[in-house]
């Protein structure tokens, strides 16, 4: 399953949004290093289901009228603090939680409420922009550090007569979550020195920029935007190159809340509501301006985050196996009961070692079940295919 880590300083609502976009219990307060021990838990991206182009809906759990939830992990940890890479704060514990995840979300405060190390100040006095630069240092500096520390025993392996720096360095890249293919894409846009010795920090730091950049590409989400001043969610997009989310973390767990109770009808990812249950009159003036946020800003941002993260910044898209290409059903009748999240460009095999190994390993061939054709191996699946795998260990 896909991780997306929540980063960001403490205090910038990122407990909040795990529990709006989970529904699970995550302790929020509003001062400093809330989070002590990372919140795990299951959300969910937002695409249309196939069931939309039949007569009726599939009925599937994780499907609303045409909505299709595809469950990912989410991750939930302390905030950082500038000097987080040297220790300070709860810097390690993030870090090291962060190795795993696949992207991240940079909850930033864009309301300027709380300073560098978290702590509430006058709303404005804070340009949110530091924040989104600082994260992605300390998470340079964080990868930079393990570059050094194990330095040595790359220099060690280049004694060796059949040393390769190329797979010295993959070896070591492997563990903080690179793949082969991510190692080999970054060296070859980097000029380096065959041996190792002759690398400098600076050289080193290079390396461990890129490397994070390739294996953790980070969304901005301007959390609670609707305390912000006017143009503050401008100014955060003039200043980087990461995508950038307005978000009230807030307004979207108030509205999950209240429409597990019937107050409200709303989906996650809808940009409007509508209340269908009584509430007090504080409680109209409540929701009315969260609409009106919404309005502003298209949504919650919630929704829209997550969907950036892994649709986007990861490239994903979402396929559908089944058994019966006709009825688009799995062996006991249930109608699109799977959803797969694949790197674009991915192959019907890849989708069936997806579904098992030994699906992928028995693989005979495919079938485009909207077309009922038959379609090659080398054939790059698109958002939203339906696919039958045909093999030898089972249909």
């Amino acid at each position: 399953m896909i991780t997306v880590a929540l980063a960001g300083k403490p205090n910038a609502g990122k407990s909040t949004l795990f529990t709006a976009a989970t529904m699970a219990d995550a302790d929020i307060a509003n001062y400093p290093f809330t989070t002590i021990d990372a919140n795990r838990g299951v959300t969910h991206v937002r695409t249309e289901c196939p069931c939309l182009d039949r007569d009726e809906r599939c009925g599937n759990e994780r499907c609303r009228d045409g909505k299709r939830y595809v469950p990912v992990e989410l991750l939930d940890v302390a905030g950082l603090v500038p000097g987080a890479h040297e220790g300070k704060g709860l810097g390690n514990q993030f870090l090291d939680e962060l190795t795993n995840a696949d992207v991240v979300v940079n909850v930033v405060d864009a309301s300027g409420a709380t300073n560098a190390e978290g702590e509430p100040v006058e709303p404005g006095s804070r340009d949110p922009l530091d924040d989104v630069s600082f994260i992605e240092g300390e998470m340079d500096l964080w990868l930079t550090g393990i570059v050094d520390r194990n330095w040595e025993s790359v220099e060690r392996k280049s004694r060796s007569p059949d040393f390769e720096i190329e797979a010295a360095l993959t070896d070591m890249l492997t563990g903080f979550g690179a793949s082969e293919g991510d190692v080999a894409t970054v060296l070859r846009g980097l000029e380096y020195p065959d041996d190792p010795k002759a690398w400098t920090g600076d050289d080193r730091e290079a390396l461990a920029r890129a490397v994070r950049r390739r294996t953790k590409p980070i969304v901005v989400v301007a959390n609670k935007v609707d305390a912000a001043p006017e143009g503050a969610v401008d100014r955060i997009r003039e200043g980087t190159d990461k995508p950038v989310i307005p978000a009230t973390a807030d307004g979207e767990r108030a509205l999950r809340r209240a429409a597990e109770a019937g107050v409200v009808d709303y989906d996650p990812g809808d940009e409007t509501f509508e209340i269908v249950g009584d509430v007090s009159e504080s409680q109209r003036a409540g929701l009315d301006a969260l609409a009106d946020a919404m309005a502003a800003h298209g949504g919650t941002g919630v929704q829209t985050a997550l969907n950036a993260a892994v649709y986007d910044r990861l490239d994903q898209i979402t396929v559908f196996p089944v058994q019966d290409a006709a009825k688009w059903t799995d062996g006991t009748g249930n109608v699109l009961p799977d959803a797969f999240l694949l790197p674009a460009g991915s192959t019907p095999p890849d989708l069936a070692y997806a579904v098992h190994t030994d699906i992928g390993e028995g693989y005979l061939h495919a079938v485009d079940a909207r077309s009922s054709r038959r379609i090659g191996e080398g054939h790059e699946m698109s958002e939203g295919d339906v696919i039958k795998i045909v093999s030898t260990a089972g249909p």
